[in-house]
């Protein structure tokens, strides 16, 4: 990667990730969630953060972008086959966890950077999908 004006390397996809992954789970802990599990994965796919509040299980895609939004919104970048993929994956989970029939929700948090990956703000959007 080339270094910017200041001689720094600008921040690989992974540390975007876990950048916003970090202020989704600060964010979610602030606002009374308990985090069960983060970057779940299995066969499918993986769970961004696994929370729960008031006896709900909440599946959260955390969804990033840094600078500009000139390809759109974080939360904009969740399409109908990640939706269908985060479902799938959390079934997997509700299965190996032995949570059945426990109520469930879907929410996405997005997540814009700043270029140091700071924080710029944050959406929050329960029952997403």
């Amino acid at each position: 990667m080339k270094p910017d004006i200041r001689g720094r390397q600008p921040a690989n996809r992974r540390q975007k990730g876990a950048a916003a992954e970090e202020a989704a789970a600060q964010h979610l802990i602030q606002n009374g969630y308990r985090i069960l599990d983060r970057n779940w994965r299995c066969r499918t796919g993986e769970l961004d953060i696994v929370a729960e509040k008031d006896s709900v299980l909440v599946i959260v895609e955390v969804r990033s972008r840094s600078g500009s939004s000139n390809f759109g919104t974080p939360s904009e970048s969740v399409d109908r086959r990640k939706m269908q993929q985060v479902r799938s994956t959390a079934e997997h989970y509700l299965h190996v966890k032995k949570q059945y029939g426990r109520p469930i929700r879907f929410d996405v948090i997005a997540v814009m950077l700043n270029a140091e990956l700071t924080t710029a703000s944050i959406e929050h959007i329960p029952n997403a999908f």
